[in-house]
C-alpha cells in the first residue's frame, strides 16, 4: 500500500449486541488507524466489509454512537452478505442472493406507497 493509500484509508469497526437498538461504533480511524483497525479484525477471525463511502459517512460518526436510520439498509446488506461468507475461504461467499426486485422499481413503489398515505 503505498502513503497516499494508507493516509485515504478508512475503517471503522461496529458492534450490534442483544441490548443495542441499533449498531454502534466502537472503533473509527484513518491511515494507520484504519490500517490497525483492520489487522485487529484479521487477527481475530472478524471478517471485513470493504465499503469506501459508507466508512466515509460512519467515520464521521462519534464513538459509542448508534448508526442512524439512513444507514440501516446499507449496515443490513453488509450483514446478509457475512451471513452467506464462508469463514474457511474468506474470499468466497456461500452464496450471492440477487433482490427479487430492482432498486429503482423499490423506491418508486416507496414514494407511490408515501404519496397514497398523503
Amino acid at each position: 500500500m503505498s502513503k497516499s493509500e494508507r493516509s485515504a484509508a478508512k475503517a471503522v469497526a461496529l458492534r450490534y449486541g442483544d441490548k443495542d437498538a441499533a449498531p454502534v461504533v466502537v472503533a473509527s480511524g484513518m491511515g494507520y488507524m484504519a490500517e490497525r483497525i483492520v489487522e485487529l479484525a484479521a487477527a481475530n477471525g472478524v471478517p471485513v466489509y470493504e465499503d469506501n463511502s459508507l466508512a466515509t459517512m460512519l467515520t464521521q460518526l462519534k464513538l459509542g454512537r448508534e448508526i442512524p436510520p439512513e444507514l440501516y439498509q446499507a449496515i443490513v446488506e453488509i450483514y446478509v452478505y457475512f451471513l452467506n461468507f464462508d469463514p474457511n475461504d474468506p474470499h468466497k461467499e456461500l452464496r450471492r442472493e440477487e433482490p427479487a426486485q430492482p432498486a429503482a422499481q423499490t423506491e418508486g413503489q416507496t414514494q407511490s406507497d408515501e404519496e397514497e398515505e398523503a
